[in-house]
């Protein structure tokens, strides 16, 4: 969803796009590579001079229960490919100016009540510690003189295959409640907001290191609920008990679903980062709009 909606963007600029691919190439603008591989990317070559390399791969965090096998994918899903690529990029002979990388505000553990900045301190649990493996996967190309940027991501609120999508069914069915009292906070960020703050973040020079990509108004799960509640027009009376959550995702409820983090987004607001959709009613209402239906294609008859 993400990566799609980026690529959008930049075409939407007219700037060109290099993709680097795992599967077969379909498009000229597509490269092969392989993060498990050395080389990881064949052509190298082909990156030099790129402005910035945007990495957003990851596997789905609350797709599986945290078995061994789970964590582990989790793992080379972000840590592995994200040092593969530092490093090729420091190899280059003209490197990128910026690499932005994905990263959570998971990197903040459960944290109650407290708003956390980029300045905050790092959490503790396994979500913890792989956002911050995450984030120094990147030395390499830190070392070799290029801007990198560590895109803290709250929960990305947008159409297309997100989490709205996974929660919008339960909603609909009429099972969508607070978990528990609803008191656990949230931190979100419109689809919009989030491609516009990487566009932002590659072209503002002052920005380096961590940035949370967040609203400005993070939400309880009980106002986040009653507005998804409101926007689909469906009841939201019935609460979720966490106990349930916890014996059926173990960990994965604890440390991601059950979590409280209020983190704000400090520096994109001290940088001028102007949000398009600030609050949880704004961005719902975008993500929920119809996508246009395609335009059948206009017949052309030539006259002779």
């Amino acid at each position: 969803m993400l990566g799609l909606a980026v690529q959008h963007a930049l075409a939407e600029q007219k700037l060109p796009v290099l993709q680097l691919v795992r599967h077969g190439l379909t498009a000229d603008n597509q490269f092969f590579w392989n993060p498990t591989a050395a080389p990881a990317i064949p052509h190298l070559d082909s990156l030099e001079g790129i402005y910035a390399a945007v990495h957003l791969s990851g596997a789905n965090l609350a797709a599986h229960r945290w078995t061994r096998a789970y964590k582990r994918e989790l793992t080379s899903s972000r840590v592995g490919t994200t040092h593969a690529l530092a490093c090729a990029l420091a190899r280059l002979r003209r490197p990128p100016q910026v690499l932005l990388t994905a990263s959570a505000v998971g990197i903040y553990g459960h944290r109650g009540n407290d708003v956390l900045d980029e300045t905050s301190t790092v959490g503790s649990g396994f979500l913890a510690d792989l956002c911050q493996q995450w984030e120094e996967a990147t030395k390499p190309s830190s070392d070799a003189g290029i801007r990198v940027i560590h895109l803290r991501f709250g929960v990305v609120i947008g159409a297309g295959a997100g989490a709205l999508s996974r929660m919008m069914p339960i909603f609909r069915a009429g099972f969508g409640g607070p978990i528990g009292f609803g008191r656990r906070w949230m931190s979100w960020i419109s689809l919009a907001d989030a491609v516009g703050a990487i566009l932002f973040a590659a072209q503002t020079p002052s920005l380096s290191g961590a940035v949370n990509l967040t609203s400005p108004n993070p939400v309880t799960n009980g106002q986040f609920t009653r507005a998804l509640g409101h926007a689909l027009h469906c009841p939201t009376l019935v609460p979720v008990p966490p106990l349930a959550l916890r014996l059926v995702f173990g960990q994965m409820a604890r440390e991601a679903l059950l979590a409280s983090t209020r983190a704000c987004p400090a520096k994109l607001t001290a940088a001028g980062f102007e949000f398009t959709c600030p609050t949880i009613e704004q961005a719902l209402a975008a993500a929920l709009i119809p996508a246009p239906s395609p335009r059948p294609p206009i017949r052309t008859q030539q006259v002779s």
